[in-house]
């Protein structure tokens, strides 16, 4: 592996101008295919296996030209204070509304508030539901514009009016946090290899890739249904991971300088060495990404999928396009220790032997083992404590800011016509094996009456065929609640007995519902998915550091990491703690795909800094120092560059906290706070005092296992040959070239 990295290394940094000629191709390519490619939308949700679902497509199949899946919208209507919707001139102006909105083309149906019972009983709220032909996604522009503008002459009357449904769900948009987080980025990058062009090197390359993998997103949005929110994700995975992967080749390259090599040597063994923890590292993100189909969610399939792909264009650019920058950049990029003068080079040296901040903690650390352990696991386990309190759901209009039209449709729905009304559920009944389908209706209508927390039950409406039909109920409680959740559970267990004793199926579906399906299908899924990415990465690990004992220490503290990560997120986004200064208006249930999605990043992003920091102290080990002083040696090497990844990652993940989608907003604010616990506290922490505590135990492997396993070489040792005559011809063409 370092052999054949090494080998790469140089041959794009001598072949340079073809390595950039060929990613700036593709990035072309992939922005021309983009700039064609119909703007991505929602992508469909559909949850495979699950009642709801079943329930759904039923309802394409006995209810045909109803557009089950098409987008809705819910006008509300408020009268002016002191008046109702039921007077002349109010009923007029919600009549006008209703007759402009059924004129649109890509309307279905609209339904009238005083024909539906659509007027709240103390006659101050009313609504109006207008369902679409086509999904959110693929409605167009102008149907959205019509919607808005049909409701302008009714608050022109004087009457409040606000829209909610899917009908006008946004792109989100991340905001200009996220610029901010890459100028962090920036201020770091310079910090920490000393020089303007250095810093902007892997900034650079990794806004290559980040352009390469969404745009390529961009381009198959339509054809793969992947949603906005993908290339959102994307985006903040690629970033991230791209500028710490070229930041390890950059600063190896560097340190190569120092010892005295020549720049296309120095390009070789950066990558051979660096690169070949580069490798490993986006191969664990990447397993951990497209691990996640197995949950069999499509949607999380192709986020992770989608994620994976920008995640290994990193990789294959830090390998590639890195050594073919540096070659450009030629003498400008300094070996380690040496600034630009811009920044302070050519002064004369304080104390040249002074051991740097990584020396000094890992001393720090070796002495005392005991303690730092101990107190790393206690303070994880204290932030992890509110995650005992997890709720999970999945975010509606009621998780929408205050200052938009949803969340205030939303709010006034809950006011007229209470807090369920805003989740109502739909109870389909296939009688076709019934012998009397109706009886079954109005049996199966009668038993849902009778249970708790149900506002109001309406008549079964039956299909042409009269063999099925849907009952609208309408839950006591607010959709995101526990009560709606057990009425659920209470109709499903009805249904069991009405198919026991009829043979008729009854089915819940509705969007709360499939929330609530979505929510038990991500638990049953965990532990699988697990047991499948950290086995997976566990063996990896174990070829990488030909060890047992490493790779399970390293997957250990992961859960420490992730469950304190869960912890900050449910004491942010469900207690609200610093909700003000986290931008949450709204808490409420932790969405649904948090847990696992959280689980599948972080497990691949922690698995990067054990890679990067383990094998500089596997490294030194290799080459004869004793345990405790390799791990010394590894963080002199290794800890300023990983601390810089981290704070980078960091900032990365915390300017998506500023998006407008709720989902993307507390991804990165988990993203961001797992990297803080994961890379300080456990790696920089956790992992040097096990390591000190274990001592050469901590290398050991068996005999048999030793011989099986493939040589990867991580550490370079198959370098050492290159070390003399690297080949001489080779270097006069660079001193040539030079």
């Amino acid at each position: 592996m370092a052999t054949f990295l090494y080998r790469l290394g140089r041959f794009s940094f001598r072949k340079r101008h073809f390595v950039a000629l060929f990613w700036v191709a593709l990035l072309a390519l992939a922005g021309a295919g983009a700039a064609g490619a119909p703007a991505a939308g929602n992508s469909s949700f559909s949850i495979p296996g699950t009642e709801a679902q079943k329930a759904f497509d039923l309802l394409d199949e006995r209810f045909p030209g109803t557009s089950a899946d098409g987008a809705t919208a819910r006008v509300v209507f408020k009268a002016p204070d002191g008046q109702k919707m039921t007077d002349p001139g109010n009923k007029a102006a919600v009549q006008d509304t209703v007759d402009e909105l059924s004129g649109g083309t890509e309307v279905a149906q609209v339904t009238d508030p005083y024909q539906g019972g659509g007027v709240s009983q103390d006659g101050t709220v009313a609504y109006s539901s207008v369902t679409y032909k086509v999904p959110g996604m693929e409605l167009e522009e102008s149907s959205r514009e019509a919607l808005k503008a049909a409701t302008e002459d009714a608050r022109d009357s004087g009457l409040t009016v606000e829209i909610g449904g899917d009908a006008l769900q946004a792109i989100p948009e991340t905001g200009s946090a996220e610029i901010i987080g890459i100028g962090i980025a920036a201020v770091v990058l310079v910090i920490t290899l000393g020089s303007l062009l250095a810093a902007g090197l892997p900034l650079l390359t990794a806004i290559v890739g980040v352009g390469i993998g969404v745009a390529t997103i961009t381009a198959l949005a339509n054809t793969l249904d992947l949603g906005s929110t993908t290339s959102i994700l994307a985006s903040m995975i690629g970033l991230a991971v791209g500028i710490d992967y070229a930041l390890f080749v950059v600063s190896r390259y560097r340190a190569e300088l120092a010892e005295g090599r020549e720049r296309e040597e120095a390009a070789g063994r950066a990558v051979g060495t660096a690169g070949s923890a580069v490798v490993f590292a986006g191969l664990t993100v990447v397993i951990a990404l497209v691990g996640l189909s197995v949950v069999n969610i499509p949607m999380l399939t192709k986020m992770g999928i989608a994620a994976a792909g920008t995640v290994a264009v990193a990789v294959l650019i830090a390998l590639t396009l890195i050594p073919a920058v540096l070659g450009y950049a030629g003498r400008r990029v300094r070996p380690a220790g040496e600034k630009s003068k811009l920044l302070g080079g050519g002064r004369a040296k304080g104390k040249a032997d002074r051991p740097n901040m990584g020396t000094r903690w890992a001393s720090f650390v070796v002495r005392r083992p005991l303690a730092v352990l101990l107190l790393g696991i206690v303070g994880l386990g204290a932030a992890a404590v509110p995650a005992g309190s997890l709720e999970l759901g999945l975010p509606d209009d009621g998780s929408q800011p205050t200052s938009t039209t949803q969340r205030r449709a939303y709010d006034l729905l809950s006011e007229g016509f209470g807090p369920g009304f805003n989740g109502p559920l739909v109870v389909v009944v296939d009688a076709q094996g019934s012998d009397d389908p109706q009886a079954v209706f109005q049996q199966a209508g009668d038993e849902i009456k009778a249970l708790d927390n149900v506002v109001n039950v309406a008549p079964a409406a039956p299909n042409e065929a009269g063999d099925t039909a849907t009952i609208a109920v309408i839950p006591d409680a607010k959709p995101s609640s526990v009560a709606t959740e057990d009425l659920v559970h209470d109709i499903r267990a009805v249904g069991a007995d009405i198919k026991d004793g009829t043979g008729a199926e009854v089915l819940v579906t509705g969007a709360t519902a499939m929330n609530i399906d979505v929510s038990q299908k991500l638990n049953d899924a965990l532990v699988p998915y697990l047991v499948l990415v950290v086995g997976l990465a566990f063996l990896l690990l174990i070829v990488v550091f030909r060890s047992i004992l490493v790779p399970l220490k390293a997957a250990l503290g992961f859960l420490l990491s992730v469950l304190a990560a869960l912890g900050a997120v449910v004491a942010v986004y469900q207690w609200g703690w610093l909700s003000g200064l986290m931008g949450v208006e709204e808490t409420g249930p932790i969405m649904s795909m948090m847990p696992i999605f959280m689980v599948g990043v972080v497990f691949g992003l922690a698995m990067d800094y054990e890679v990067f920091l383990v094998t500089r102290i596997r490294e030194a080990h290799v080459h004869g120092e004793n345990p405790r002083q390799a791990v010394v040696t590894g963080f002199r090497y290794s800890a300023r560059v990983v601390t810089a990844a981290a704070v980078i990652m960091m900032a990365v993940f915390a300017g998506f906290i500023g998006s407008s989608d709720s989902m993307v907003k507390m991804i990165g604010f988990g993203l961001a706070i797992a990297v803080l616990f994961d890379a300080f506290v456990v790696r920089m922490a956790i992992v040097p005092a096990v390591l000190a505590l274990l001592g050469a135990k901590a290398w050991w492997l068996p005999k048999w296992l030793d011989r099986a396993l493939p040589n990867v070489d991580v550490e370079g040792e198959s370098l050492a040959a290159h070390d003399g005559a690297a080949g001489k011809d080779d270097e006069d063409k660079e001193l040539v070239r030079a």
